[in-house]
C-alpha cells in the first residue's frame, strides 16, 4: 500500500511539473482583434457521461454554439464530467469536440469533475494533451485550476488590456454541518491580490479591466437577488447552492478595483446576471443535457464580447436552436439611469 501511494505522489508531482511547463508556454496568445473585440464562449455543467446515449445532445449544442459564434475563447467552467462512464474518455470526447474548431479552450473544474476514476490534476493533466488548451495551475496554493489568462492589446504589443482569472472553487466543505459546499481560499485570494496590484503597478496604477471564471457561485450571488440589491436580466428558478463559507473574494475584488464580472455555473436552473457594487455577477447557460437536473431548455452557452479599452462588455444567452436570449450591454443595461 506504501509503495503504491508513493508511485501516485510521483507521478502527482510529474504530472503538476508538465502541467506548469505546458501553460507557461501558452498564456501569452490571446489578443484582441482589429475591431478591438475579443468573444468568449463559456460553456457550463455539461455532465457529459461517457457510454450515455443522451451525451450526444452536449456534442449538438456544442458544434452549434461555436459554429455560430466563432469565438476567440471557450471556458469551460465546471461539472465537465459525471456520473459513472470513464471520465478520461469523457473529457476526451468533450474537448475533442471543442478542438475540432481550432479555438483555444481554457478549464476549471467543479464539485463533480473528481468524483469518479481521476483526480483533478489528472484530468488537467489530459486537457494539456490538446492543442488548443490554454488550461493551467498555480503551485502552492489550494485547488488545481488556478490561473491568469492575459488578452493582449489588438496593436501586437505584449501589454495585457484584460486579464481573465480562473478559479478553483474546490469541491466540498469538510465539515457538512457547515456548509454543504467548499469556498476560494485564503491563499487563492492572496494570489489574485497580488497579481492584481502587480498588473495595475505595471499599468500605470491603473487597474486591468478583468472578468473571473469559476464554478460555486459566491454567496453575495443570492445575497443580491435575493435582497432586490440591483438590476438584472435573465433566468432565475433555484436558490443558488453556495458556499455558506465567505471568505471574502468579492470584497477583495472591490478593493482591487480592477473586476468587472465573475462567470460561474453549478446551478442548471439559472442563467441570471445581477449588477452588485458595480460587479456583474453572471451565471453561464447550462450546456449539459438529460443526464442530470435541469428546467432550462435548451441548452447553450453564455457569450461574453469584451471591447478593448474600457470598463464594458456584451454578454448574451445562445441557445443549441440559434435563438439569442438575455442580450445586456455591461455596465450600461444595468445603470439606475438608464431605466
Amino acid at each position: 500500500m506504501k509503495a503504491k501511494e508513493m508511485f501516485r505522489g510521483l507521478m502527482t508531482v510529474l504530472l503538476l511539473m508538465i502541467v506548469c511547463c505546458c501553460v507557461s508556454a501558452q498564456t501569452n496568445k490571446l489578443k484582441f482583434d482589429s475591431k478591438k473585440q475579443f468573444k468568449i464562449v463559456q460553456f457550463t455543467d455539461l455532465h457529459y457521461v461517457n457510454g450515455d446515449n443522451r451525451s450526444q445532445l452536449i456534442l449538438d449544442n456544442i458544434h452549434a454554439v461555436l459554429k455560430a459564434e466563432k469565438p476567440d475563447l471557450v471556458v469551460l467552467t465546471g461539472d465537465i464530467v459525471t456520473g459513472g462512464g470513464d471520465r478520461r474518455i469523457g473529457l476526451r470526447e468533450v474537448l475533442e469536440a471543442i478542438s475540432s474548431h481550432k479555438v483555444p479552450f481554457a478549464v476549471t473544474f467543479g464539485n463533480h469533475d473528481s468524483e469518479g476514476n481521476m483526480t483533478r490534476l489528472e484530468l488537467l493533466a489530459e486537457a494539456q494533451t490538446f492543442p488548443y488548451n490554454l488550461s493551467g495551475t498555480t503551485k502552492g496554493i489550494t485547488g488545481v485550476t488556478n490561473y491568469i489568462l492575459p488578452v493582449l492589446s489588438s496593436d501586437g504589443g505584449n501589454k495585457p488590456a484584460a486579464l481573465l482569472y480562473v478559479f478553483d472553487s474546490n469541491t466540498y466543505y469538510f465539515d457538512k454541518e457547515i456548509s454543504e459546499y467548499d469556498n476560494i481560499h485564503f491563499d487563492q485570494i492572496a494570489w489574485y491580490r497580488e497579481n492584481s496590484m502587480r498588473y495595475t503597478k505595471e499599468n500605470n496604477n491603473v487597474p486591468v479591466p478583468s472578468i473571473a471564471f469559476f464554478h460555486i457561485p459566491l454567496p453575495e450571488y443570492n445575497y443580491a437577488i435575493a435582497n432586490k440589491q440591483g438590476y438584472w436580466s435573465g433566468t432565475r428558478k433555484e436558490w443558488g447552492g453556495e458556499s455558506l463559507i465567505n471568505s471574502g473574494l468579492f470584497s477583495s475584488f472591490l478593493d482591487m478595483k480592477d473586476m468587472m464580472a465573475t462567470f460561474v455555473g453549478h446551478d442548471h436552473d439559472n442563467d441570471y446576471a445581477i449588477y452588485f457594487h458595480g460587479i456583474l455577477l453572471t451565471y453561464g447557460r447550462f450546456s449539459g443535457c438529460n443526464t442530470t437536473y435541469n428546467n432550462l431548455k435548451p441548452n447553450g452557452g453564455r457569450v461574453i464580447i469584451l471591447s478593448e479599452g474600457v470598463r464594458k462588455f456584451r454578454t448574451y444567452v445562445r441557445l443549441r436552436t440559434g435563438e439569442v436570449i438575455n442580450d445586456v450591454e455591461y455596465p450600461d443595461y444595468f445603470l439606475p439611469q438608464k431605466k
